[in-house]
């Protein structure tokens, strides 16, 4: 049987990392050693027993810097490799800091019609017990089969193949860090099989009304975090700074602190879209009444980082509520 093709873009993270030692785990940063993809998939060379591998660099950086020209510059290139007939899927090695992040932007914007899947490591590719090589192996696996087509874009980790509109990173070390907190995984990638259980009902790439391939940023989105005492000083200095969108990460099951509603209320007569999420890490939001005499929206089960991520793109095509909130009910 003929394996699949692959292309492997390498974006920098722990998984391309370099410790000092092989116990180094934990502040391998301080070495300052980022390889790029080629070497990384010469330290695992048993990919190119399940798949015809391609290297594609891109630039080696830690995920907290990744952003969206970042964002724009990865489904560009998947545009690029996209147009080999003989490309079965493409993986993008990622830090997992920020790779939920990455993978639900790519999962709202790439315009390919082809299996993408975002790895990355909890531990660097020099560590005695690495992850980088299974998740990579794994990864490879998952985006050449046949059955990841009309997934979307997924993450692979541990094993798990989940939706990356629906995971999160849930502990800062531990292995089994990315979960679905709602409704699970999509299947594993099992030594004898990738196996899929369900797939994402939610509108997803390629088929979505974002493009941003041809603009040069974003609406500015904030995150406003409740907490017991917050003032709305974080709520103001973000309309200061010129948002036009805020997401209020609040106290579940969806509601934001006396302090900042008072100026998320101002805000939302001043134009700017607020959508209420919860800071819980699952289960959805709903429009109480309360919400809607505000005039706030709500994210349903998108945690705050995702809502932002939505909502910047949502006003990249629309500012009339009415259409935000139904993007929100359709992504």
């Amino acid at each position: 049987m003929n394996k699949p093709k692959v292309a492997v873009i390498g974006t920098g993270g722990t998984i391309a990392s370099i410790g000092k030692t092989p116990l180094d785990i934990l502040d391998y940063g301080a070495n300052k050693t980022m390889i790029p993809v080629d070497e990384i998939i010469a330290m695992f060379p048993i990919v190119h027993e399940v798949a015809e591998v391609v290297p594609v660099p891109y630039r080696a950086i830690p995920s907290p810097s990744v952003g969206f020209a970042e964002w724009r510059d990865l489904v560009l290139k998947i545009d690029e490799l996209a147009q080999d007939p003989d490309l079965d899927g493409i993986v993008v090695t990622h830090g997992t800091a920020s790779l939920e992040e990455t993978a639900y932007a790519l999962h709202l914007t790439v315009k390919a019609d082809i299996p993408v899947v975002v790895v990355g490591s909890q531990r660097p590719s020099s560590a005695l017990s690495t992850d980088a090589g299974f998740n990579l192996l794994n990864g490879i696996r998952t985006a050449g089969s046949p059955d990841a087509k009309g997934m979307g874009v997924m993450t692979l980790l541990n094993d798990e193949i989940q939706c990356a509109r629906e995971v999160t990173k849930t502990s800062t070390y531990r292995m089994q860090t990315f979960r679905s907190p709602d409704f699970g995984c999509l299947g594993h990638a099992d030594g004898d099989a990738v196996a899929f259980y369900r797939k994402p009902l939610r509108k997803h790439a390629p088929d979505t009304e974002f493009d941003i391939r041809t603009i040069d940023g974003m609406p500015r989105v904030d995150i406003v975090y409740a907490y017991a005492g917050s003032d709305g000083t974080a709520a103001r200095a973000f309309l200061e700074a010129g948002a036009e969108g805020i997401v209020s990460a609040g106290f579940a099951p969806g509601f934001c602190g006396p302090g900042d509603e008072a100026v998320l209320c101002e805000a939302v007569k001043k134009g700017v879209t607020v959508v209420q999420s919860t800071r819980a890490g699952s289960g959805r939001t709903f429009k109480s009444t309360k919400l809607a005499e505000n005039g706030f929206l709500v994210a349903d089960n998108l945690n705050p980082q995702k809502a932002r991520i939505l909502l910047s793109l949502a006003l990249s095509v629309t500012k009339d509520p009415a259409e935000i909130e139904r993007i929100f009910r359709t992504y």
